[in-house]
């Protein structure tokens, strides 16, 4: 009998130790795998926002470049893009002609920008004809004036005078054929008074009227 009891409190104490190292190593097992998924996780949300941030970062730059790219014109503060720098052709202005009385006499040329049109008239001489055979205006400065933005109010001048010679005689004419530029595909006829042409020159385009007056050509 005390063998039995001998052997059942060994064996008793056995099952004991067993259950204890069992209990340990579940302990170990479920604070291992609980560290691990707390280190996944958190490995994961890093690397969730590393990536976000550089999506962000790649946007912002995505972002610069294309506003970059489409810089084809002015924000108008509607969404819409405006030509920025657009020539104007004879077919953007509303023309119209003053005779005055100063230098001798001469034609004052007035151009401005149709409703809704702005547009550039280039820091070049104005192309001026008379006749059936385009006798073209001389330069009447020395240098060529600056470009003109021609809307919102801007008007541009220049001055023509038909004759500069002192000697009788010219052609007699009632018009004058008007471009921007030699290569203005639309130039314009203006009426005006009867003058005589000999040897005419034009200024340049000015925004002052007092400014676009012909005193004498660049070869008197």
């Amino acid at each position: 009998m005390l063998i039995t009891r001998s052997r059942i409190r060994t064996f008793a104490s056995a099952s004991l130790l067993v259950t204890a190292a069992m209990f340990a190593t579940a302990c170990q097992n479920s604070d291992d795998t609980s560290s691990g998924s707390s280190d996944s996780s958190a490995s994961a949300e890093a690397d969730t926002g590393k990536d976000s941030a550089s999506g962000s970062e790649a946007g912002s730059s995505d972002g610069k470049d294309n506003g970059a790219q489409d810089g084809s014109g002015a924000d108008t503060g509607n969404g819409e893009r405006s030509k920025v720098g657009q020539a104007c052709g004879a077919n953007d202005i509303s023309w119209s002609t003053r005779e005055e009385t100063q230098a001798g006499g001469y034609i004052l040329v007035i151009a401005k920008a149709k409703p809704g049109i702005t547009c550039v008239l280039p820091a070049a001489l104005p192309t001026v004809a008379f006749g059936s055979d385009g006798t073209e205006a001389g330069p009447a400065e020395q240098a060529v004036g600056e470009a003109v933005t021609l809307g919102k109010g801007t008007t541009a001048y220049a001055g023509v005078n038909p004759k500069t010679t002192n000697e009788d005689g010219g052609k007699e004419l009632d018009s004058i054929i008007v471009g921007v530029g030699a290569e203005d595909p639309n130039p314009v006829s203006l009426p005006v008074g009867t003058m005589t042409v000999d040897k005419p020159i034009v200024t340049n385009w000015h925004t002052s009227a007092a400014d676009a007056v012909p005193f004498g050509g660049t070869d008197q």
